[in-house]
């Protein structure tokens, strides 16, 4: 944890932002539990430091979002969720019953993965893709209800 302690005060240090005991934790509980939501966040933070308001939590991940230190991720019809991988090619899986979330490396390697067959004068540089299925744990309930049924 020192050592991630450090890296992570570099990192808010490079992109300009003020290193502060919220950044910080923050930085931190996304490095070890990537893809939760901005009220994961807040609980794993209070957790680590004590009292922090849920407004010090979102106006931090705003904050790193903006100086790409953390990514958001907003699947349809589920919470944001935002993770510390910035800066690579990668895309997610997302579980469309409990909305469980997983990088999947996008195969293409450099972005945009995919080329639109009509720009209508955009330049494009980036594409976002999410995959959408079942996890293992919702894709075994699933089948357990029908064969109970």
């Amino acid at each position: 944890m020192p050592h991630q302690n450090s890296q992570v005060r570099e990192r808010l240090k490079a992109a300009g932002l003020r290193i502060t005991a919220p950044r910080v934790a923050v930085l931190e509980w996304l490095a070890d539990h990537p893809h939760t939501t901005a009220d994961q966040v807040a609980a794993g933070v209070r957790r680590a430091l004590g009292s922090v308001s849920t407004q010090a939590v979102y106006d931090v991940l705003g904050a790193c979002t903006n100086a790409n230190l953390v990514r958001r991720i907003e699947p349809a019809g589920h919470p944001a969720r935002f993770e510390t991988r910035t800066g690579d090619n990668h895309h997610h899986l997302v579980c469309r019953n409990c909305g469980r979330t997983e990088d999947v490396d996008c195969v293409h390697g450099a972005a945009p993965c995919l080329e639109p067959s009509e720009t209508a004068g955009f330049a494009v540089d980036e594409a976002e893709i999410v995959f959408w299925g079942l996890c293992p744990m919702c894709t075994k309930t699933h089948h357990e209800e029908e064969t109970s049924a």
